[in-house]
């Protein structure tokens, strides 16, 4: 079982949900290019094949043939990514608001506009200074305003695997800046619909009810699946899997345990 982070996240944000699921699973998280403590790629690149392709690599290096695949945002839509080009080698995807942004976001829309964004947003990126917090405890005040469901033990403990400190003794985030940016070839929804089509196994989409996700159920992309089912989580939102552990774990559970 492999779990894959989201944008801007690390592997450790998996803790808690991997320490339930080792009981049975042989589980792995890795951090994903540019994320936690694996390397920044040299020009930014940090397009969904980019990661899709990570994934793949790793995949071969530890001879995980099948495999069920679990994600978070930017890491569901990795994983529905790499079920659909490979399906005979994945067995189950649990994709936690996998599906991307917004159909309208992902409309049709002139090579030339899509060139010229990305070009500016990462000059603009390459101007901008990583933001430095004096303390641990600032920091993790602005991880709990990312996500205000988290606990202050869960804001601390991804805080902490999330930064590193800096010679002057100030605490940055992990990330490479780059992965900010929208890659010009992010894909239409037509390619996205044609790749989540050729998935053959079982699919599981997790949504917050109180996120910025809109429902997949509703809006039609999960009529693109041939197996899939939409859970929607009370009390939740865009980080269900943190905001709520245990009602997640039972579903994803059940998912895990049907035939």
């Amino acid at each position: 079982m492999v779990l894959v982070h989201g944008g801007r996240d690390h592997a450790r944000n998996w803790d808690w949900v991997a320490l339930d699921l080792r009981r049975d699973y042989h589980v792995i998280a890795p951090d994903l290019r540019g994320h936690g403590d694996s390397q920044w790629a040299i020009g930014g690149s940090y397009a969904l094949a980019d990661y899709t392709l990570d994934l793949a690599q790793l995949l071969e290096a530890l001879q995980l043939d099948p495999v069920i695949l679990i994600g978070h945002s930017l890491g569901g839509s990795v994983a529905l990514q790499y079920a659909g080009t490979y399906p005979e080698r994945v067995t189950k995807v649990v994709a936690i608001e996998g599906l991307g942004p917004p159909p309208w976001l992902l409309q049709e829309r002139p090579a030339q506009t899509r060139m010229r964004e990305w070009i500016a947003e990462m000059q603009a990126l390459a101007r901008r200074h990583p933001r430095r917090y004096p303390s641990l405890e600032q920091a993790m005040a602005r991880m709990r305003e990312a996500n205000p469901h988290l606990s202050e033990e869960q804001a601390r403990h991804l805080t902490i695997h999330g930064c590193y400190r800096a010679e002057d003794g100030t605490y940055l985030w992990k990330f490479d800046n780059y992965v900010r940016a929208t890659s010009p070839y992010l894909g239409s929804m037509r390619d996205a619909r044609e790749l989540w089509g050729e998935i053959t196994c079982p699919v599981l989409l997790i949504r917050g009810e109180e996120s910025w996700a809109s429902d997949p159920a509703k809006d039609g992309r999960a009529a693109a699946f041939r197996n899939a089912r939409v859970v929607n989580i009370p009390n939740a939102g865009h980080w269900v899997h943190h905001d709520q552990l245990d009602a997640f774990l039972r579903v994803v559970r059940e998912f895990l345990q049907s035939s």
